[in-house]
């Protein structure tokens, strides 16, 4: 009962700040708790305790924090609209022209200069140079 108490209360802090090693902790003395209910002595208890926290933090904890610190998946800005589909809206080459993209009007070269695209069809910007999106 002790052990599953001690689980509780190391699942507060973890609530609270969010830190994975309480997390550890309680799973630690959650695996006590069942020493405890096959039988287990004190001894094995506080031995499951140990080993159990342990394992986890030296294996699960590293695994943990670089999933934490990788960030978004998403991209943003200037990085989402690479690849993006446009739809011509004056004549495209390579000296510029018009596409409509993500519902904004944009100034758009051909990455081939001898490629020609007219009103209505559909490209792939490829780069994005300041202003200018490079398509295909």
């Amino acid at each position: 009962m002790w052990w599953l108490l001690a689980a509780v209360g190391l699942g507060i802090p973890l609530v609270l700040t969010a830190m994975p090693e309480f997390a550890m902790f309680a799973i630690g003395a959650g695996a006590a708790a069942l020493t405890a209910a096959v039988g287990g002595g004190v001894v094995p208890q506080f031995l499951v305790f140990v080993a159990v926290s342990v394992a986890l933090l030296v294996f699960v904890r590293p695994i943990a924090y670089r999933q934490l610190q990788k960030g978004p998946t998403v991209r943003t800005g200037i990085e989402a609209l690479t690849g993006a589909t446009a739809v011509v809206q004056e004549k495209v080459d390579g000296e510029g022209g018009r596409i409509k993209l993500n519902g904004e009007i944009w100034s758009a070269r051909a990455l081939n200069p001898g490629s020609v695209y007219e009103p209505g069809q559909q490209v792939d910007v490829v780069e994005i140079q300041g202003a200018t999106a490079l398509v295909v």
